[in-house]
C-alpha cells in the first residue's frame, strides 16, 4: 500500500522535471512546477487505486502519471506573440 503513493510522487517528480526541461519559458516557477507534479500523481493514484481496488500496482501507477500529465498540462501558459521567432517589426 505505501508503494503506491511513493512511487506515484517520484513519478510525478520526475514527470515535472521532464516538463521543465522541455518548456522552461513556458511555465510558472519550478517550485510549483514539482509541486503540482507530486499532488497530481497522489490524487491519481488515490482516484485509481478507488476504481481498480488492490493489487493492480502497475495500473494505478500509470493512471496516476496520466492524471499528473494532465495537472501540469494545465500549468502551461501559451507562446507570447513576440516569441515566435519573428521580429517584433515584422
Amino acid at each position: 500500500m505505501i508503494l503506491e503513493p511513493l512511487g506515484a510522487v517520484v513519478l510525478g517528480l520526475a514527470l515535472a522535471w521532464v516538463a521543465l526541461r522541455s518548456l522552461p519559458d513556458r511555465l510558472p516557477p519550478r517550485r510549483t512546477v514539482f509541486t503540482t507534479g507530486a499532488l497530481g500523481a497522489l490524487f491519481g493514484v488515490f482516484l485509481m487505486h478507488s476504481v481498480m481496488g488492490p493489487g493492480h500496482l502497475a495500473a494505478v501507477l500509470i493512471g496516476a502519471v496520466s492524471v499528473g500529465a494532465v495537472t501540469l498540462s494545465l500549468l502551461v501558459r501559451p507562446r507570447s506573440r513576440n516569441g515566435l521567432g519573428r521580429s517584433a517589426a515584422a
